[in-house]
């Protein structure tokens, strides 16, 4: 019978919140941001291991109290110079204990309000699906595409539109081996599976599951955790 994992890609360094400290390790409510990413995960029974990609060089992850987390989470020091590479890094370290036909959730670090009901969802239809699945939300929002001037050059219809999120759950070989023939250029794990010619499953979640980009992120996301089982 095939297990779900969760992966955490957590390399990065997150540019735009400005600062020193990676963007995985702002405070939020007195924790890590990936500690509410973790947190959420293990909520579901049904995931039997999370497994968190650093960077070779990442100086901060042994500054946290990680006690009572040793028996589900695995630490990989392997990660690349961008999220697919690091992505791909801990899936071929995974390969030692995970079977090709066993599922990955692959979820950012920086998604810390993710709700217990989508993620179960996800689990129950993407588990179902011969490809696999993701999180999204129907866009809502009216879109412009602008020109090299910032000027409006077109209105995107936005019918048949989704907004990507995390987890993006895939099989491990399936997903390793989309990954390794799509290069560094994929910004989420279901692009590379899109090259391989197949459809993911979209599974609907909310607004709630954003992912902490700016600074006054942090601050929605403070409300959205404290009224996140309202």
């Amino acid at each position: 019978m095939s297990r779900f994992h969760a992966l955490i890609p957590a390399a990065g360094i997150g540019s735009r919140m400005g600062g020193e400290l990676p963007k995985q390790y702002l405070e939020l409510k007195g924790l890590p941001l990936i500690a509410h990413a973790l947190i959420a995960l293990a909520r579901e029974p049904r995931i039997d291991r999370l497994v968190v990609v650093l960077s070779p060089d990442d100086a901060w992850w042994d500054n946290y109290d990680w006690s009572g987390w040793q028996d589900r989470m695995q630490v990989l020091r392997c990660g690349g110079a961008a999220r697919a590479g690091t992505v791909l890094n801990g899936l071929q370290a995974m390969a030692e204990w995970c079977a090709a036909d066993d599922w990955v959730l692959v979820h950012d670090a920086a998604r810390p309000c993710l709700p217990g009901e989508a993620l179960g969802r996800l689990l129950d239809i993407a588990a179902d699906d011969a490809v696999g699945g993701l999180l999204a939300v129907p866009v809502a929002d009216t879109l412009k595409r602008a020109d090299a001037g910032c000027r409006v050059e077109v209105t995107v219809p936005r019918a048949g539109l989704w907004q990507a999120q995390t987890p993006q759950m895939f099989r491990h070989g399936m997903l390793r081996d989309a990954l390794r023939a799509a290069g560094d250029d994929m910004t989420d794990e279901a692009s590379a599976i899109e090259q391989l010619g197949l459809h993911p499953r979209l599974v609907e979640c909310d607004s709630r599951n954003l992912k902490v980009t700016y600074p006054q992120d942090l601050r929605l996301a403070s409300f959205i955790l404290e009224h996140l089982n309202d």
